[in-house]
């Protein structure tokens, strides 16, 4: 393993924090129930905003929840990954 890398299995626990209900964002992983996607926060991050920036736009969202959004997105391709080998 490359020094550095995160095994997943030291990740946080994402189950904590991202949650999937039929009649909010049609059904995609949203933090906590609020009506951020994870799929929000990443884009964010990907555009470049820092985590500060992030958690002072959206004020209900914690360090965790980006971690989190993290981790969920590294499980799904993982996931992905083995079922496309």
């Amino acid at each position: 393993m490359c020094p550095g890398l995160i095994q997943v299995e030291n990740m946080i626990d994402y189950k904590k924090y991202i949650t999937i209900e039929a009649g909010k964002r049609s059904g995609k992983p949203c933090v906590r129930g609020l009506r951020i996607t994870v799929y929000d926060i990443l884009n964010m991050l990907a555009d470049g905003m820092s985590e500060k920036e992030i958690m002072e736009d959206f004020p209900k969202i914690t360090h965790e929840d980006i971690l989190a959004c993290l981790a969920f997105a590294a499980q799904r391709d993982k996931i992905t990954t083995r079922l496309s080998a």
